[in-house]
């Protein structure tokens, strides 16, 4: 599947593109909301499963409103645990660790600061878990999914597409990098993407990206440390970086890896 093959439904603050692999389909929610979010909905036989949720009040009543013919059967919450206002009686799914860093952990921390920044505009409310899952397969409205934890949380392998679903990629903007380390892990992760050959990969702040946008990361990764081991502040590391990627998004995402290189 092609990542520009879609049809587009605009809706009043959003946009669905909706990828139609024949039997099941797959319907990527551009949120436009203040952090870029995005919402994953994976539809197979009227059922629906979606990969975490809108945290935006409007977002999470735009989004109902569109799923209002479909039966959804759960939401896989990784991440993105606010917005609990959002089909608060769906069965919600998560591992320990996703459920932790959401209600205590750094997820929370985050969910506080974007309170903090939005205000009433934004749903703060945490998804609560009804599911614990474990890593491997799990079932959910006949819909296969793979479930593979992570340090924070969990990333979803759907099979019957062939795409994996992970936090963030961006192949044109700045991520969150902490270190050299955190940066190989990444590539090691990338790499291993590529090896295995899906045609899509989903992020919660991007629309879909594919194998090509992944290698353009891994370069970017590369160079990243390569540039951290030439300067000897922080001053000099952002602006060379932002020198090397004049093009780049995610201001406040470089602004936190200069941190994590050069603390």
């Amino acid at each position: 599947m092609n990542k520009n093959t879609f049809k587009t439904v605009k809706l009043k603050k959003g946009e669905l593109n909706i990828y139609d692999f024949g039997g099941i389909k797959l319907h990527a929610y551009k949120t436009n909301d203040f952090i870029d979010d995005e919402v994953f909905i994976i539809e197979k036989n009227g059922k629906a499963v979606i990969i975490e949720s809108p945290c935006f009040f409007d977002n999470n009543e735009e989004l109902t409103e569109y799923l209002k013919d479909v039966e959804v059967e759960g939401i896989l919450v990784a991440y993105h645990g606010a917005g609990a206002t959002f089909l608060p009686d769906v069965p919600k799914y998560a591992t320990q660790n996703a459920l932790e860093y959401s209600e205590n952990g750094g997820g929370k921390a985050l969910i506080n600061n974007f309170t903090a920044a939005f205000g009433k505009i934004f749903d703060n409310s945490v998804h609560k878990i009804t599911d614990v899952i474990n890593e491997g397969k799990v079932t959910i409205g006949d819909i296969d999914f793979i479930i593979k934890q992570t340090s924070e949380a969990f990333d979803i392998e759907i099979p019957e597409i062939n795409a994996v679903y992970t936090h963030m990629l961006g192949h044109d903007c700045h991520s969150i990098v902490a270190g050299a380390g955190h940066a190989d892990a990444i590539i090691a992760q990338l790499k291993d993407y590529i090896d295995k050959g899906y045609d899509l990969i989903l992020t919660s702040h991007y629309t879909p990206e594919d194998l090509k946008d992944a290698q353009t990361k891994i370069d970017y990764l590369e160079n990243l440390k390569s540039i951290a081991e030439k300067c000897t502040d922080s001053d000099e590391f952002k602006s060379e970086v932002q020198k090397q990627y004049p093009n780049y998004s995610g201001e406040n995402y470089l602004d936190m890896t200069t941190g994590f290189f050069f603390s």
